[in-house]
């Protein structure tokens, strides 16, 4: 009853929603997959191929219900000197080496350190992804006529029209059926899909990459794979983490992990490249009302449905139609509220975000800017908390130091130099109940204190310690 349960609600709770959701993310898929082949160096077929399996592998086995996985870009711009250099055979076997390195990862549970990632970074992300997903839908308006930008008018007016009198069936796939049969129908002389790339109706294969198996091969795939399991897990975990704040449910961020390597391995034994979790389609999944399992594994089958069958209904829709989605898309993941609440927010917070924005539209690539972003975090918080204060209490043969603030490597210097050893009684009290004891560096901060009234003949009391403080100072083995 329970395993039955758990099927429900991991597949088929809303099972005409995420069929229609999905079939939507499925036509979106297409040009986005092609485009970022052509961005890596290969074949369009290796981006839908790879695209196809990483779908299904990862509604089996992902963590992270409704969230879409394919071929993406941050994945291709990683990939095009190793294709260009040593040929696509070893894309593959980097591809799958890459795969096993993130089921490592998640072996090790190392999906727990996406919760170390600051809110304002993640806002940063989120806006950045959605300049950067609109930049990318510029491309398509090159030498189109004003019935281009029509078709993506049209397009966004039936997307924010159709949920006022249903929301049966996502309004944006009603939008790519419109507009699509009102250009076959009126000849308009506009971009399709098919002027992308060629697209061959045949099933993805399996192929051992067709590579030599020495050392020298896997120093050269190697630091690729490295990278593509680096930045395929950042942005699948961050990905994962903007869909549980929407949908207000949670992941298993080390199944993820575990899940988007085993659809690495696979695809690159089918012909595929390497991919990550998709913000973009997620986002057109999570709008078109898609939440489960279902809607991404039938967005993988319906892309293979519409490669091996209607292929050349496929090539017929206009580019117009898609590019509206993707801009309906960028309007909906872009966080409006955070412009107005850069005057409300702490100005290191502001900050954060709109550095990891420009790093990340800047270098267009998602990991530096999330790099930046945390660390700039970091400094200002141990900015913050680098600061301690000792107030003075005087008595008739004693003196008590109250500490206040952190104690740890930052602080340490000013610690030792607040006190006055010449001029102070012989008891000394040094009382730490409003304070904690943090690294070895606090501890030989205190070591060498009551070293300097031991040298003048006084005596150090130590107060206050909170037990893992405590425990700290024994352990380094300082006697108190």
């Amino acid at each position: 009853m329970l395993k039955q349960l758990t099927l429900n609600n991991g597949w088929f709770s809303n099972t005409r929603t995420d069929i229609l959701s999905g079939m939507t993310v499925a036509v979106a898929l297409i040009p986005e997959a092609i485009a970022f082949s052509i961005l890596a160096g290969v074949s369009p077929m290796v981006g839908l191929y790879a695209s196809f399996c990483i779908a299904i592998v990862t509604a089996l086995a992902g963590g992270r219900p409704g969230m879409i996985s394919a071929a993406t870009g941050a994945m291709a711009l990683l990939v095009g000197s190793l294709v260009l250099e040593h040929g696509i055979e070893y894309l593959f076997a980097a591809t799958v080496l890459a795969g096993v390195f993130q089921i490592l990862m998640g072996m090790l549970k190392l999906g727990r350190f996406i919760t170390f990632l600051p809110q304002p970074v993640m806002t940063g992300f989120v806006n950045a992804l959605a300049i950067l997903i609109f930049m990318a839908q510029l491309t398509h308006f090159k030498g189109q006529g004003w019935v281009m930008y029509g078709l993506v008018a049209l397009t966004l007016l039936i997307i924010y029209t159709v949920p006022r009198f249903t929301k049966a069936v996502p309004s944006a796939l009603v939008a790519i059926v419109i507009v699509s049969i009102l250009s076959i129908a009126l000849h308009l002389d506009v971009r399709t899909v098919g002027d992308m790339g060629n697209i061959t109706a045949t099933l993805p294969l399996f192929h051992l990459p067709q590579i030599p198996f020495t050392l020298d091969t896997l120093l050269i795939i190697l630091p690729y794979s490295l990278s593509l399991a680096v930045v395929g897990l950042l942005e699948s975990l961050m990905t994962a983490t903007l869909i549980d704040d929407i949908t207000g449910t949670g992941s298993d961020k080390n199944r993820e992990a575990k899940g988007q390597g085993l659809a690495n391995v696979v695809t690159g034994f089918f012909g595929g490249m390497a991919g990550c979790a998709m913000i973009g389609q997620s986002m057109v999944n999570m709008k078109s009302g898609g939440r489960t399992r279902l809607s991404t594994f039938v967005s993988g089958i319906f892309l293979l449905f519409l490669i091996i069958v209607l292929g050349d209904v496929v090539k017929q829709i206009p580019m117009g139609a898609l590019v509206g989605v993707m801009i309906m898309v960028c309007i909906s993941t872009f966080e409006w509220g955070s412009l107005k609440s850069l005057t409300r927010v702490p100005l290191s917070d502001a900050l954060v975000m709109i550095v990891t924005v420009v790093t990340v539209v800047a270098t267009d690539n998602l990991s530096i800017g999330v790099l930046f972003g945390v660390l700039l975090s970091a400094l200002t918080f141990a900015w913050k908390i680098a600061s301690i204060r000792l107030t003075v209490q005087e008595a008739a043969s004693s003196k008590t130091y109250a500490v206040t603030g952190q104690l740890f490597f930052g602080t340490t210097s000013h610690f030792i130099h607040e006190f006055a050893y010449d001029s102070d009684p012989d008891h000394i009290i040094i009382d730490f109940s409003h304070s904690h004891v943090w690294d070895q560096s606090a501890v030989h901060a205190i070591a060498k204190t009551m070293s300097k009234y031991a040298e003048r003949g006084k005596k150090v009391t130590i107060t206050g310690l909170n037990d893992q403080s405590s425990q700290l100072v024994q352990r380094v083995g300082l006697s108190i």
